[in-house]
């Protein structure tokens, strides 16, 4: 079964309509999800439900002229004509729109019959409205952002009610070069959507979009590193792009922060911590070496004979510059999330902390409310707190602050 698909072979669409739209009454009245959903909604369904209620139209950020300069600014304008030939005659039919968002769920573009668009303006499926999950809810694009990753969703699996009419698939495109979110293409109409070969085309689409923004964008001069919100880092130099093992991701992050460089045995401990072994460290460095090439790595010490530009390193020069949304926009998640060595986890942490207290310090609604949907986020007290000083005193949030301070006071006593 695959989990990114709305129905399986044999599911009869409008009892399957009638099974999800009692499971979202009963979610919303508190009630345990059923068997029958789709984790991937469900979860989704309780990120949606801290931030907006089931009644709620997704607000609209851009208009005129700010939204002109800022959609033909966007890197997916350049695939702009792509998405209209692989899409566009599904948008010209009468029965289906077209759409592609930014990487936070902002709709660039919505293209499709005039009859189609002004039902869905109706819900404010317009360009320069937000769409992620923390303004409208689920739904395919915002959702497949969330995720990252293509899928569909049908019907009354949308959070918001006046959603529930429609069905869409989406899938997220990258940049090539860094691994980097740039948004989603979508695909939004009726119920007939909610079928393998809809998903398969958007996928597609997103794939067609990418593998020409790799033939028509500059080879960048320095080398690049993503190491934020993954595991493995991704090197782009001379052109290519190299998947980096996880300790390979360690030590190239490490040697990033020290231009002056490191002996074997202070790299060996950055990453072991006192259980060096000086044997492992060489060889690692010795393949690290042969993946760079001499011209970019130096031993004795060890150190980058060439600056390399690092997604954390970005974020944190755009704290310094006190540019903090900006500073999360370009955060994808922690750095290297899954590595525990001291080194990584003194980083990652301190990198963390600036970026939180930052956020925190603007006291700006949808700053908080960003980091608050974020999978690192979620369960952060103490902005919650903050976030609940701006909305209404019966909100989700007042909810959401009084379920945490009863976890973290039963984790305290038990400790």
């Amino acid at each position: 079964m695959n989990p990114w698909l709305a129905l399986t072979p044999g599911d009869d669409p409008a009892e399957r309509i009638r099974q999800v739209g009692r499971a979202h009454e009963r979610f919303l009245a508190g009630e345990p999800r059923t068997d029958r959903m789709r984790a991937v909604v469900a979860d989704s369904w309780a990120r949606s439900a801290a931030f907006i209620g089931a009644d709620h139209t997704a607000p609209i950020d851009l208009a005129d002229a700010d939204l002109e300069a800022y959609r033909s600014a966007h890197p997916l304008a350049r695939v702009m004509p792509i998405f209209r030939d692989l899409l566009g005659g599904l948008a010209e039919d009468g029965d289906h729109m077209m759409a592609v968002c930014d990487e936070n769920g902002r709709l660039l573009w919505v293209e499709g019959h005039p009859a189609t668009l002004r039902g869905a303006a109706a819900m404010n499926f317009v360009p320069g409205a937000r769409w992620d999950e923390a303004h409208a809810g689920t739904n395919a694009p915002g959702t497949a952002l969330a995720v990252d990753h293509a899928l569909q969703i049908f019907a009354t699996e949308h959070f918001s009610h006046p959603v529930q009419r429609w069905t869409c698939a989406a899938a997220p495109v990258h940049d090539p070069g860094t691994g980097r979110l740039l948004g989603a293409i979508d695909v939004t109409g009726g119920d007939h959507l909610a079928n393998p070969h809809s998903l398969a085309l958007v996928r597609a689409t997103a794939l067609a979009a990418e593998a020409y923004l790799r033939t028509v964008q500059p080879v960048a001069r320095t080398p690049q590193v993503a190491a934020l919100g993954r595991d493995e880092a991704r090197l782009a130099v001379r052109g290519r792009a190299v998947r980096l093992g996880r300790r390979h991701s360690e030590l190239l992050a490490l040697l990033t922060v020290y231009p002056e460089g490191r002996t074997g045995e202070q790299l060996g401990v950055e990453l072991y911590g006192d259980d060096v072994n000086p044997v492992t460290i060489r060889a690692e460095l010795s393949r690290l070496r042969r993946i760079l090439g001499p011209e970019l790595l130096d031993s004795r010490p060890y150190r980058l004979r060439t600056a390399l530009e690092t997604d954390f390193g970005a974020v944190a020069r755009l704290l310094d510059a006190g540019r903090v949304t900006e500073a999360l926009d370009a955060y994808p998640g922690p750095l290297l999330p899954g590595s525990d060595a001291p080194g990584i986890v003194r980083l990652r942490q301190r990198l963390d902390h600036r970026l939180r207290a930052a956020v925190l310090s603007t006291g700006d609604r949808r700053l908080l409310q960003s980091w608050l949907n974020s999978p690192w986020g979620g369960d952060d007290l103490d902005l919650w707190e903050a976030y609940a000083l701006l909305v209404p005193a019966d909100s989700v949030a007042a909810r959401r602050v009084a379920v945490l301070t009863r976890e973290y006071a039963c984790n305290v006593a038990a400790t």
